[in-house]
């Protein structure tokens, strides 16, 4: 209702902050139909990051009774129903040809917002001037710039020492984990205590970009054969009532020193090299229960969601109170019998942030 208020007296983009359980992907669908209807039967686009997530939020969608059209390369590309769900690489080369044809924009996981979607935007707005823009995020922040958003939802302007040029002009509404957790629909986490020595992250050097430096990267996590070994060792010990465990690595190499700890019928790994038909597999047989210790490496920490994980090892550092947001939130969906998520912290991000 916010949002659809907002978008009938203005044109500036405008964000939800929901927190990870929240639903996202239902309020997605919403605003899209919803949008759909008061614009007479104009196009919506809901542009989400990943693959995964777009067909995910097409999902929902199909699940509230409506039709929509993925437009991504890697799944589909029609644009046969109004309401289209695609990915900004595959989007940006007809958002100009077909932006008029559009009433709005929903962008998901808004704080990895790029240039890319914004240019996507524009020019959608070349055809379509009166083009409504939403933007949903658990962590509506970014390294460096502060919040993405420049006032909050009462109303009050976000100093600029907090919000440098965010893209969305105003939060109108905010769904925090403590309300969640309060109403009983978020599993409750628990940082445990480890019985293994951490990581020293103390030479970890940030570029510009915000990103660590993969030399120093490597230093930290790589090549640390016993130093890991306890660590998964300590992880088994902490994980044996477990009904599903992520394990979060730094590197490639790292993720697989990790494997090499575990037992291979029980685990598995997937990073940015994973090809495609692999990682769906991967994935389903993890949601499936087949084996217990899901490895990877930058690559599940939003948009995934297996509500039986119990248990989350982070066995990297988290640049960002966001990041560490995002890989924490991945256990704590509702599950039968799940009363929290466990959290296993090897490289001090608690701490830390």
């Amino acid at each position: 209702d916010a949002v659809i208020e907002h978008w009938k007296k203005s044109t500036l983009p405008v964000l939800i902050s929901a927190a990870t359980g929240s639903g996202k992907s239902v309020i997605v669908a919403m605003l899209a139909k919803t949008l759909h209807q008061l614009s007479g039967g104009k196009r919506v686009l809901c542009i989400a990051p990943s693959a995964e997530l777009t067909q995910q939020n097409y999902e929902k969608y199909l699940a509230i009774g409506e039709k929509a059209s993925i437009y991504s390369a890697s799944i589909s590309k029609s644009l046969r129903h109004q309401v289209v769900f695609a990915t900004p690489l595959t989007f940006k080369k007809v958002a100009r040809r077909l932006g008029g044809e559009f009433a709005g924009v929903i962008v998901d996981e808004c704080h990895g917002i790029t240039d890319s979607i914004k240019q996507i935007i524009e020019d959608m707005r070349q055809g379509a001037p009166t083009l409504r823009v939403c933007g949903l995020s658990a962590t509506p922040y970014r390294l460096g710039d502060g919040a993405i958003f420049g006032v909050d939802p009462d109303g009050k302007a976000m100093p600029e020492t907090i919000a440098r040029e965010p893209y969305f002009h105003q939060c109108v509404y905010a769904i925090s984990a403590r309300m969640l957790l309060s109403m009983g629909y978020l599993t409750p986490l628990r940082a445990a205590d480890i019985n293994a020595e951490s990581y020293d992250t103390s030479g970890l050097k940030v570029k510009a970009n915000g990103t660590f430096d993969p030399t120093s990267l490597k230093a930290a996590f790589e090549g640390w054969g016993r130093k890991t070994s306890a660590i998964i060792a300590d992880v088994v010990a902490q994980t044996q009532a477990a009904t599903g465990v992520m394990i979060f690595a730094a590197t490639v190499q790292h993720a697989k020193e990790v494997m090499a700890s575990l037992h291979p019928d029980n685990a598995r790994l997937i990073t940015g090299e994973t090809p495609k038909t692999d990682r769906d597999k991967i994935i389903k047989d993890f949601k499936a229960r087949k084996f217990l210790y899901l490895v990877n490496v930058s690559v599940l920490t939003t948009g995934f969601d297996a509500e039986h994980v119990s248990h989350i090892a982070i066995l990297r550092a988290t640049e960002s109170v966001s990041l560490l947001q995002q890989i924490m939130g991945r256990g704590m969906r509702l599950c039968e019998g799940k009363h929290e998520c466990v959290v296993l912290d090897y490289a001090g991000n608690i701490d830390k942030h």
